[in-house]
């Protein structure tokens, strides 16, 4: 059974290990090498200095803290919209499943670059919706909706939404409907039987859910360019800068091994506490 387990788990392995693993290790010994403006990476020096700069740089630090603080916003935002509507999804009612259960998966077929396109139509300084506040005398002059927090947050979230309803959608159909009318009848009130069984119970998704969403929104790029803009930066717009316009690679690869080693940090702490829920 156990050599059964490895070979199923084998081309998936190999996989990871060629497109993941060994991109990552081939790219860490560029992060040790020195960098010499106008003369590029110097032949056989080794130094700390692209993650000393990581650490002990204002800029760098800012950076980071707003790419952390970035995708655990994005994460809340999203559980809080995503679980009200994958429960109408799994529980609501059927002829309303369907059409919600569309909304959420159609935004997924279109080019990533054509939907972040549609919040700038929406969200510049003469986009459909300051143009629409101006004409109806709500505001003076454009609200500035780009290049900042508020751009990168409704785009984000309108992006990895539909990855958190999808993780709670089969999180809540796998709670047993019979416990929870059992707590009904012993005379639980809704309210009760939703904070003591139904939120445990679907606790497992929501970490799913909640996990994929931080990771993927700390590593993303073009939304983050095209509604951040080359001012408010981030880490995955930071690092393709670092290697296509200042031609820095030592501090690009160190700044990505850095968000890499969050990532799996992250993905390694999520997977310890599910196991302690699972023997709970």
């Amino acid at each position: 059974m156990k050599r059964h387990g490895i070979a199923l788990a084998g081309p998936l392995a190999l996989v990871l290990a060629v497109f993941f693993l060994a991109p990552a290790l081939l790219t860490l010994p560029t992060g040790f090498r020195e960098y010499v403006p106008g003369q590029g990476i110097t032949a056989g020096s080794w130094t700390l200095d692209a993650y000393r700069d990581i650490v002990s740089d204002d800029f760098y630090r800012e950076v980071l803290w707003r790419t952390l603080g970035l995708g655990l916003a994005v994460t809340a935002i999203c559980l809080l919209l995503g679980y009200p509507l994958a429960w109408m999804i799994a529980r609501g009612p059927a002829q309303l499943r369907m059409p919600l259960l569309l909304l959420v998966i159609f935004p997924m077929m279109l080019n990533l670059v054509v939907r972040s396109f549609g919040w700038i139509a929406l969200l510049a300084n003469r986009g459909l919706i300051n143009n629409l506040l101006t004409d109806l005398g709500l505001i003076a002059a454009p609200v500035k909706m780009m290049f900042n927090l508020t751009g990168m947050l409704v785009g984000l979230v309108h992006i990895y939404l539909p990855f958190m309803v999808l993780m709670l959608v089969a999180a809540i159909q796998n709670v047993p409907r019979d416990v929870e009318a059992a707590a009904m009848t012993l005379g639980s009130t809704r309210r009760h039987v939703f904070l003591a069984i139904t939120l445990p119970l679907t606790a497992p998704g929501i970490l799913a859910g909640s996990i994929l969403v931080f990771v993927l929104t700390i590593s993303a790029l073009v939304t983050p360019r095209m509604l951040g803009g080359p001012t408010y930066r981030v880490m995955a717009t930071l690092i393709y800068d670092e290697y296509m316009q200042m031609l820095d690679w030592p501090t690009g690869s160190a700044l990505a091994f850095v968000l890499t080693a969050i990532a799996l940090a992250i993905i390694w702490a999520a997977n310890r506490v599910a196991r302690r829920w699972a023997v709970t």
